[in-house]
């Protein structure tokens, strides 16, 4: 049974520091071998690609961009009309991918826009979304990047986002029907989502590329109070064979580094 490995998310984790790069160095200082980051995108690269080979830290996973997000975006992938965008940022996304060997990019859904019906407008949403998975599958495919799709809840943490549940996210997928996009679990979004978290990771665990954790209701430490047995869910993991990092994505109660590496 293969020991599970944890990476530290430097957007959620060590933000008394301001820049990225001192995150990286903090996540090293504090045992992690291997971070995640939302986005890098105001950062110098080249200062980036200097830290990570410094401090030896593997980079596991960041985001395409958000798009706009002075006007509200949060990701273009299934936005029509945005499709030049999309793939502008997922060429972006490439550039900081590969020059930090990073072998994971989520590919953001976005939001239903404002004022919009969400059932109006979901198949159109759902086939923007499609043609361009399958155009980011084909490019990130010749690249050796995985791209992966995450639903996140709409009761809690963003109320328009399009992609609400690992449902939704498998039947894209089918739809999409290509091995090297794949669905990205976040523990946190799924049990508000729908609840039944056993069922459904050992239903889904084929099309996992990455998993994330928090408690739950206010996305803090795993071992925090709240309703989510972390020590069951780490196992089924590990009884599942999940081989892959476990970003710890969560807000710390106290902003120290006793992160979740050195509790489990």
């Amino acid at each position: 049974m293969p020991a599970l490995k944890f990476c530290a998310n430097i957007t959620w984790l060590f933000t008394d520091l301001p820049e990225i790069s001192q995150r990286i160095y903090a996540a090293a200082s504090a045992g992690f071998q291997a971070v995640e980051a939302a986005w890098l995108y105001d950062s110098d690269l080249q200062e980036l690609q200097r830290v990570k080979n410094a401090t030896g830290v593997e980079v596991v996973l960041i985001n395409t961009p958000l798009g706009d997000a002075k006007a509200g975006e949060l990701g273009l992938g299934a936005v029509p009309g945005r499709e030049k965008d999309f793939r502008k940022g997922l060429d972006l996304a490439i550039q900081y991918a590969k020059a930090l060997d990073c072998r994971r990019i989520h590919l953001m859904a976005g939001r239903v826009p404002v004022g919009a019906d969400r059932a109006t407008v979901a198949m159109e949403m759902e086939d923007s979304f499609i043609k361009n998975l399958k155009h980011a599958a084909d490019v990130l495919t010749k690249e050796g990047i995985t791209g992966l799709i995450e639903p996140i809840n709409t009761r809690i943490s963003d109320p328009r986002y399009f992609l609400d549940s690992p449902h939704q996210a498998a039947a894209i997928l089918k739809k999409v029907d290509h091995p090297n996009i794949k669905m990205q679990l976040d523990i946190f979004h799924w049990q508000i989502m729908d609840g039944n978290l056993t069922q459904n990771i050992q239903k889904y665990f084929p099309l996992i590329g990455h998993i994330q954790i928090a408690q739950v209701p206010n996305r803090n430490e795993p071992d925090s109070a709240g309703e989510l047995n972390f020590p069951y869910l780490l196992r089924l993991l590990e009884e599942l064979g999940y081989m892959g990092y476990i970003g710890c994505e969560y807000k710390p109660l106290d902003q120290t580094t006793d992160c979740v590496l050195t509790r489990y």
